[in-house]
């Protein structure tokens, strides 16, 4: 049996332009705001067109000793030309996590599938 993970793929995204990119801080205070940015096509430009485009992009956190990881957002990219507008698979999201843990990002190519990347990040009390 395959399992759905086995349809994502990774790389470096500074090389592949359809990873992922994570940026925030490695260390932040308990209680502290985090803002997370992820983006696609950071050091190689993704397309964004109607032909080739990143439809979406899922954010989740995954706490250290935690059973399952919780979902942060999920995010739609849903002009892609009508009447000249073009999405961008860029955001900015903040959020508070009580101890530390692994971001997981996940997006989605109209052509070329599924990719991932993850980042951890430390929570000091």
């Amino acid at each position: 049996m395959k399992s759905f993970g086995s349809l994502y793929q990774s790389g470096d995204w500074k090389g592949e332009k359809h990873v992922p990119v994570i940026h925030l801080p490695e260390k932040v205070k308990k209680g502290e705001v985090i803002e997370l940015k992820v983006n696609v096509g950071e050091e190689i430009p993704h397309p964004n067109t109607l032909e080739h485009h990143i439809a979406w992009i899922k954010i989740c956190f995954h706490g250290e000793g935690d059973k399952f990881p919780v979902e942060i957002g999920n995010y739609n990219f849903t002009a892609h030309g009508e009447y000249g507008v073009f999405t961008e698979p860029y955001i900015i999201v903040k959020f508070k996590a009580g101890k530390s843990g692994t971001i997981y990002t996940a997006s989605y190519c109209n052509i070329h599938g599924l990719w991932e990347n993850s980042k951890e990040v430390v929570v000091e009390e």
